[in-house]
């Protein structure tokens, strides 16, 4: 079984902030796969699939950003998944706007979800998806997390989207270390 994890915020105010694109990546991998993610369950909003006879769980904390590590955890624990058949998508601000940067384990920097998983799972051996938002030079970083992505960047986000996705799929398939080959840099 692979657990796909995007972190986000629940609720339409937070829909397209760049915190949210976690949520963003998943409901395009969802769509691609015909797949609904709207069973409740384990804090989450879940949907399932199968690759080669593979089960794929794709899933949406509903726990709020700074306590995704509930879901997580619940989820983990529940399933018995190893952890490395997990890959938590976020966003990072320390990454170029464009980026993606797939990686086996390591601290959560800045971010606070991923911190919170971290600290819950008792191990930083969580293989993640950073996605690229950049630091912005004038805004809190609060505010500007919070915030939706500029016009200038919307075109670029969503490339960055459709390369997340096929990273994504070829982790589901090919594994980690093929994601991280393909798709860093």
């Amino acid at each position: 079984m692979f657990v796909i994890i995007g972190l986000g915020n629940p609720g339409r105010e937070y829909e397209n902030t760049r915190h949210n694109i976690g949520f963003n990546v998943i409901n395009v991998l969802a769509s691609e796969y015909s797949v609904k993610i709207n069973k409740i369950k384990h804090k989450s909003l879940i949907g399932t699939f199968f690759v080669d006879g593979e089960k794929v769980m794709l899933v949406k904390p509903q726990t709020y950003m700074n306590n995704s590590g509930e879901a997580v955890r619940e989820i983990i624990n529940y399933y018995d998944v190893p952890l490395e058949n997990v890959i938590v998508v976020y966003d990072d601000v320390d990454t170029k706007i464009g980026s993606i940067r797939i990686r086996r384990k390591g601290s959560g920097g800045s971010h606070n979800g991923m911190n919170n998983i971290i600290y819950l799972l008792n191990s930083d051996d969580i293989p993640r998806l950073r996605f690229g938002i950049e630091r912005s030079e004038t805004v809190p970083l609060r505010d500007y997390v919070l915030s939706n992505f500029d016009k200038k960047n919307i075109e670029e986000i969503n490339d960055t989207i459709r390369r997340s996705v096929k990273a994504l799929k070829t982790f589901i398939t090919d594994g980690l270390d093929k994601a991280m080959n393909d798709y860093n840099g």
